[in-house]
């Protein structure tokens, strides 16, 4: 948890460093995977070097995140900066496959969680399970949300809320109207 928090909006270098932590892989591990240096490395999550398109683009790689997630997010107020995201500035996350866009409401990723907008469009659905080892909660805002969780087919409305503990899980938006959720996941995977 997050007990200090500086005058300055958290930065690239936080939220690599978060990422990198809740995926459990050392500065040594990273800079390998990276072929660059922990010096380097370490640099780059306090914020004293800045890394190149192109290394954010292998960072990415290597944590499984759409590269967008990496670029900086406009800075909030002093006083607002860690604590309030402006509708306007949420940053993008996820790779909006199968219909599905998702905006970032935490701050940053440097918490226990996340919390997650997602948007899934008219009649989309994902293929294939997804399973991670996180605990979600989600809450469905606006619309019908098919959600397969272990196996079990669940019909979500609005006001519906649901929980997946590490189980594959599918979702389907099988009606012509955009479905509307906000989800929290622990540990942060964007």
């Amino acid at each position: 948890m997050r007990h200090d928090l500086p005058d300055t909006h958290l930065t690239l270098g936080a939220d690599l460093r978060a990422l990198r932590r809740a995926r459990g892989i050392t500065l040594a591990q990273m800079a390998q995977a990276l072929g660059r240096s922990v010096g380097w490395l370490s640099q780059v999550e306090r914020d004293k070097s800045e890394p190149s398109i192109t290394d954010l683009r292998l960072i990415a790689a290597q944590f499984d995140v759409p590269v967008s997630i990496l670029f900086r997010h406009a800075a909030a107020p002093a006083d607002e900066a860690g604590y309030v995201v402006r509708s306007g500035t949420r940053r993008p996350i996820g790779s909006s496959v199968a219909g599905l866009v998702e905006e970032l409401l935490s701050p940053d990723l440097t918490d226990d969680f996340e919390m997650v907008h997602s948007t899934f469009a008219p009649h989309s659905r994902i293929k294939h399970a997804v399973q991670r080892p996180t605990q979600e909660v989600g809450y469905v805002i606006s619309g019908t949300l098919e959600m397969e969780i272990a196996g079990k087919v669940h019909t979500l409305n609005a006001g519906d809320s649901f929980r997946v503990r590490g189980e594959p899980f599918r979702w389907a938006n099988r009606t012509p109207d955009p479905v509307v959720a906000i989800w929290v996941i622990a540990p942060p995977v964007y």
